[in-house]
């Protein structure tokens, strides 16, 4: 057996089918896991107790182990965890009036290098399963009271989603399963720094997710300085392989903005990213900078972001300020480390 919380292995219906159990056993299974909230086999009292048993002997219910978990004054929650496949990754419950998000991580470590972002220090160690995806998903909403339930998923954890965009798919189709999250694609976000050809295959398959292209400047010097991986990419082909995914998906495109002080949080910076997009169907998310231990960035004044986004809305753009969650836990945009204390 395989990793159980792998729908796209079919292991587990295979071995179920060997072992002469009708086929709604395995949604059976999944449904105790996503919906019923099972933390071991034990606890599936609809399933036959040599079953059970079996089960038991045959393969764990988890392949992570919760390393630390923080909980925050505003109701975020984050957790470490430890994957029994090597290495560990940070993911992040977040309350907002009646919704519940999860941000999930696609990678362990990053490769796009981000100079103010913390999940890239010390580089990218690997791709995460579509089980270890899923598994995070299954965590955080067992942080959740039983009349709660996960309600949106943003693909904006540690990692580049599209650097993994098979597992992070496979996932995202477990997700809108009635049988297993019931989230609809309207309801999850993914965000990427902007990799054309990943964003051109998403289009191909169609997929009705919403695309949060993280730009952080308007134009091509200053963007690779704060993301080296836009060397040899560039704005334009970002911006187009985006204008095509709005074309199939008809979601209204995001684009995000982290604001540095005093490096791209000028009203002409505005200036060049309202010229960039103007005319587009999208909004832009300004993200003041969360501080990152060892890292030189600092947030603007709450003066210069009300500036930023004036001179874009006098442009006819919109603009919403992305309101800070879980900083005091370091699970704000940009914190999410590999370990506890924040070391590698």
């Amino acid at each position: 057996m395989t990793y159980l919380l792998d729908p796209s292995s079919h292991r587990l219906s295979q071995w179920l089918q060997e072992q002469g159990e009708p086929a709604f056993r395995s949604r059976q299974i999944w449904r105790w896991l996503a919906i019923g909230r099972a933390t071991c086999f034990a606890e599936m009292t609809d399933l036959p107790a040599s079953l059970r048993e079996k089960l038991d002997d045959l393969i764990p219910v988890w392949e992570t182990t919760v390393l630390a978990h923080q909980q925050s004054e505003d109701g975020s929650e984050k957790l470490l965890l430890e994957f029994s496949s090597g290495g560990q990754a940070e993911c992040v419950l977040l309350r907002d009036g009646d919704r519940r998000t999860v941000c999930i991580s696609s990678q362990v470590g990053c490769a796009m290098g981000c100079v103010f972002c913390a999940s890239g220090l010390g580089g990218v160690d690997r791709d995460l399963a579509t089980g270890e995806i899923i598994e995070q998903m299954i965590r955080l909403q067992h942080c959740l009271p039983e009349e709660e339930r996960i309600s949106h998923i943003v693909m904006m954890g540690m990692g580049e989603p599209l650097a993994n965009l098979d597992n992070v798919l496979s996932a995202l189709e477990f997700s809108g399963d009635p049988e297993g999250l019931g989230i609809s694609a309207r309801r999850i976000t993914i965000s990427t720094v902007g990799l054309p050809a990943a964003i051109r295959k998403m289009a191909a398959r169609e997929c009705r997710y919403h695309l949060a292209v993280s730009l952080h400047a308007a134009e091509d010097s200053l963007r690779t300085r704060l993301v080296p991986v836009n060397q040899g990419i560039g704005l334009e082909d970002i911006l187009s392989a985006a204008d095509s995914y709005f074309d199939v998906s008809g979601r209204r495109l995001t684009f995000e903005y982290v604001l540095l002080a005093g490096v791209n949080d000028s009203p002409g910076d505005a200036s060049r990213l309202g010229a960039l997009l103007r005319g587009r169907p999208a909004m832009i998310n300004l993200i003041p900078c969360n501080p990152v231990d060892g890292l030189p960035y600092q947030p603007p004044s709450s003066a210069a972001v009300r500036r930023f986004q004036q001179v874009l809305e006098d442009l006819g753009l919109n603009v919403q300020i992305r309101q800070r969650k879980g900083d005091k836990i370091n699970a704000a945009c940009g914190q999410l480390r590999r370990t506890v204390g924040g070391a590698r």
